[in-house]
C-alpha cells in the first residue's frame, strides 16, 4: 500500500532556504523531497535511540560489587597504570 504524503508550509530564513535549494539541486530532487528525507532520517534515529534506551533499561545490572562499592582508582583501572 502506498504511502500516504501530506503537504506542508514551512517558513524558512532566507540563507536556509537558499541552501536548501542547493543542496536539492545537488541530489537531484525537489526541496519538499529533501527536507521530507531529512525529517524521516531524523525520525528514524530518535526512534531507534529509544529503542535503544528501553532494551538497555529492562537489562538487569551487570555490576559485581560483592557488597563493597569499588574505590575510583578500581573503576578506571588506574593502579594498573602507575
Amino acid at each position: 500500500m502506498p504511502r500516504r504524503l501530506r503537504n506542508i508550509t514551512i517558513t524558512l530564513e532566507e540563507d536556509v532556504a537558499r541552501w536548501a535549494r542547493v543542496e536539492a539541486a545537488k541530489q537531484e530532487t525537489s526541496v519538499s523531497r529533501l527536507l521530507g528525507r531529512i525529517l524521516e532520517e531524523r525520525m528514524t534515529q530518535q526512534n531507534e535511540y529509544r529503542r535503544a534506551m528501553r532494551r538497555a533499561l529492562g537489562r538487569k545490572p551487570f555490576l559485581k560489587t560483592e557488597g563493597k562499592c569499588l574505590s575510583r582508582e578500581e573503576a578506571h583501572e588506574r593502579a594498573r597504570l602507575r
